[in-house]
């Protein structure tokens, strides 16, 4: 048996190191709670807005996303010059939806490079953009005081999201769907048992009792979106409605597989709708999204292709061209 000293000494040190493990993994998992927190987000709560000039611009800004054909819709009453949808109709609870086409990244992210554009775009920029293609409207000016409340707005419901950091559930889901093209006259039926209760024959949505803003927004027609907008590429609206619609749905407790809301999709961006052409859209085609429904393109896919599918020789062509668009 070793003497009492070495004894006491090897206690000491293996009390030590228990110590020294013990700190390790606190501080380990310290870590992994703060990463999470930069992974994960929650809106802030809207009782939180100060009571002052700046907390008077974010409540507008707020005021401007779910009620926006109020003031800037056709019978608008600070400017008529959008279609009468609301930002909300897209980003859904003031766009703090989970998986909901939040904002819970712009202020984190902008000014941030885009490839549509080809160049770095600002929050004003990104406002605009959303206004002059989903809303099929024209661009507030820089200076106003609504799109002052607009960035003031986007802001805040993204200050506590660390620079560069694109929380989980931001925007919108990638929808993986590369088996077969879009059936758009499945997804009219389904539009008929899905959709219809809420966005009407149609497509026209429903009208509130004034007439001046959308309980439901158009999904096609003079009222709705144009095919400039985001929304007007397959995959992304399928991704949309898979998490959102009908609007009960989530995204951990959808109502429609991936076929089903690719269908569903396929139907809406089927029907008439705004022409709206940006020339200057893309100007490295080859960065251009795989379901992006306009040429030219790096491969030799018809449009119909790229705009219904199917997607996956199409992701398999470009991962084997140099050069081609990755997804």
């Amino acid at each position: 048996m070793p003497p009492f000293k070495t004894r006491f000494i090897v206690i000491v040190l293996a009390f030590l190191i228990g110590i020294t493990l013990l700190v390790s993994h606190l501080g380990s998992t310290n870590h992994s709670a703060k990463n999470i927190e930069l992974i994960y987000w929650s809106p802030p709560d809207t009782s939180a807005i100060p009571l002052n000039s700046e907390g008077e611009l974010i409540r507008y800004g707020r005021e401007l996303v779910t009620a926006t054909s109020i003031y800037l819709g056709p019978r608008g009453k600070i400017a008529a010059i959008t279609n009468g949808m609301n930002c909300q109709n897209c980003h859904l609870n003031a766009g703090t939806k989970f998986w909901g086409n939040n904002y819970g990244a712009v202020a984190s992210n902008y000014p941030k490079y885009r490839d549509r554009s080809g160049g770095l775009e600002t929050i004003v920029k990104r406002v605009n953009d959303c206004i002059e293609r989903s809303l099929n409207g024209k661009a507030l000016d820089s200076n106003s005081r609504e799109m002052k409340a607009f960035q003031a707005y986007l802001l805040w419901v993204g200050k506590n999201v660390p620079l560069k950091i694109k929380p989980i559930g931001s925007n919108i889901i990638d929808l993986v769907y590369d088996e077969r093209g879009a059936d758009s006259t499945k997804g009219r039926e389904l539009y008929k048992f899905k959709c219809q209760s809420c966005h009407a024959i149609g497509g026209k949505g429903l009208l509130n009792k004034t007439g001046n803003a959308y309980i439901y927004p158009p999904l096609w027609g003079d009222n709705s979106y144009n095919t400039a907008a985001g929304l007007y590429r397959i995959l992304k609206l399928a991704g949309f409605i898979k998490d959102n619609m009908p609007f009960s749905s989530s995204h951990d407790a959808p109502q429609l597989t991936n076929e089903e809301a690719i269908d569903v999709a396929a139907f809406i961006n089927s029907q008439p709708r705004p022409f709206k052409n940006f020339i200057a859209d893309w100007p490295d085609i080859s960065k251009k999204p795989v379901d992006h429904p306009f040429g030219p393109y790096t491969d030799s896919f018809s449009e119909f292709q790229h705009k219904f599918g199917p997607f996956g020789s199409i992701k398999q062509a470009h991962r084997i061209t140099p050069g081609a668009p990755k997804k």
